[in-house]
């Protein structure tokens, strides 16, 4: 008999990993991410299977949480096919080359310091190299097109659609056949946000036997779009008019192309006090360009600013920072800046070289527009800290800290279980990719307004299909 277990994002939010193993033995995983913040250290222990016997690999979306880890199922030994979108894979050829960087970089400055006092051989190896992200990349692959159907056998089949949370995202149904019954399952990836900005609204489902579902913002409500992007005018028109800064931790994908998209509005509409933007990160750069080939897949704004200019993106006060000496160079500014920088929960980056510069001017505004894992500098600073150390310094938090939560990438509780209730016919509902808490919450919610049971995920727990 057909069975699910979860191996990651299990009462926590990253590190999405669930295989799925069929009645003939038979398996799929679903995502194969990376685990951040306060469960970073799961990262290099082992998976809990063995990648060898995978014959499929799903990845719903280009996330670190969702495909981090695959170039390490890779270097463990699995050579099964990847199924994606082709924008998917382009993103993620991004992200996994610079998680690979990151991690190298990481390791010869920890080796470093390990060498002084004769502890180089307890310096943990990256999880894998840039050559095993490219070796990965190489794989075998069947590129999806939403609504397809694509066939896997005889008895199996996978279809995405599309999930409106980025560029190439999806919610997967998988079919097949066992004892002669026709079964689905419906991995949920990460959900979009309705009122997104780039993206068209995540599309309804159909037919499911269980549903395997984020629950990221399970226990709330997000602040109305528009007022959300209200709120970000405020902050900066003041900021800046008040002779400030304004730091905006992002993440590369998706979150720094919509507020491009939104300050080049600004821009175009007259509302932008005169300054300086600076996109520092390399990634966040590579990504843009990314979006910009696949505008049809975009929303109409995005279509317009094309259609307008020629970019979706690009504007007179718009500066793309490539060198660490370019980025260097912004210090020098005094005032009328805009610096969105990576990485988007603070964890590394050079958003942390701008926090040591700005973080104690009380003229300038930090403001957060995406999800604070526990544990990670972001949540940190969001839950009220006066001082946080960088580069062996004590740095007081002295500017403004803004968190302008509308602009989720993620589904609220409201539009999860709308989502949930346009299903045709809806089995059992498993939640997974959110914090215990919150998921407590949601599935009280579930209960009162969809009158369905919902069971919280435990790690490996077995789920018959």
């Amino acid at each position: 008999m057909a069975f699910v277990e979860s191996f990651g994002s299990v009462k926590v939010v990253t590190g999405s990993c669930h295989l799925l193993t069929l009645g003939d033995g038979k398996k799929i995983l679903i995502d194969c991410g990376m685990f951040q913040g306060e469960n970073e250290e799961k990262n290099s222990k082992p998976f809990g299977f063995n990648p060898e016997d995978i014959s499929f690999l799903i990845l719903t979306h280009a996330h670190l949480d969702h495909v981090g880890r695959a170039p390490l199922l890779f270097k463990q030994g699995f050579r099964g096919e990847v199924i994606t979108t082709n924008s998917t894979i382009e993103l993620a050829s991004v992200i996994l080359l610079d998680s690979a960087h990151l991690m190298k970089e990481n390791y010869y400055q920890r080796f470093k310091r390990a060498q002084r006092i004769g502890e180089e051989n307890k310096v943990m190896l990256p999880l894998y190299t840039s050559l095993e992200v490219e070796s990965f990349l190489s794989l075998q692959k069947t590129y999806a097109k939403y609504d397809e159907s694509i066939q896997l056998d005889k008895n199996l089949s996978v279809t995405f659609y599309n999930a409106g949370h980025i560029l190439g995202s999806a919610f997967v149904e998988i079919n097949f056949i066992e004892d002669g019954m026709n079964k689905s399952i419906v991995f949920s990836g990460d959900l979009g946000n309705n009122h997104d900005f780039l993206l068209p609204s995540l599309v309804k489902a159909g037919e499911a036997d269980a549903l395997y579902i984020e629950s990221t913002y399970g226990d709330r409500k997000h602040k109305d779009m528009d007022d959300s992007i209200a709120e970000l005018k405020e902050i900066v028109i003041n900021t800046l008019n008040n002779d400030g800064n304004v730091l905006i931790p992002s993440f590369a994908v998706d979150r720094t192309q919509e507020l491009l998209c939104i300050l080049k509005r600004m821009y175009i509409d007259g509302e932008l006090p005169k300054c300086k933007i600076f996109l520092d990160s390399p990634m966040a750069i590579r990504a843009t360009r990314i979006y910009n080939q696949y505008v049809n897949e975009l929303s109409q704004e995005c279509q317009d600013f094309m259609q307008e200019s020629g970019s979706i993106f690009d504007f007179a006060n718009l500066e793309y920072i490539q060198t660490k000496e370019e980025s260097k160079k912004i210090n020098e500014i005094a005032s009328g800046s805009i610096i969105i920088a990576g990485a988007g929960m603070c964890n590394g980056g050079r958003i942390l070289h701008h926090f040591k510069h700005r973080l104690w001017n009380d003229k300038n505004a930090v403001i957060f527009v995406g999800f604070q894992a526990k544990k990670t500098l972001g949540r940190e600073i969001v839950e009220g800290a006066e001082f946080i150390e960088l580069y062996n310094e004590k740095i007081k938090i002295n500017a403004n800290i803004h968190t302008v939560n509308g602009f989720s990438a993620h589904a609220d509780q409201s539009q999860l279980i709308e989502w949930m209730n346009s299903f045709e016919r809806l089995g059992n509902i498993y939640l997974v990719h959110g914090e215990e808490e919150k998921q407590i919450v949601f599935k009280e919610a579930i209960l009162n307004q969809l009158e369905k049971k919902a069971h919280i995920i435990k790690d490996k727990e077995h789920i018959f299909v």
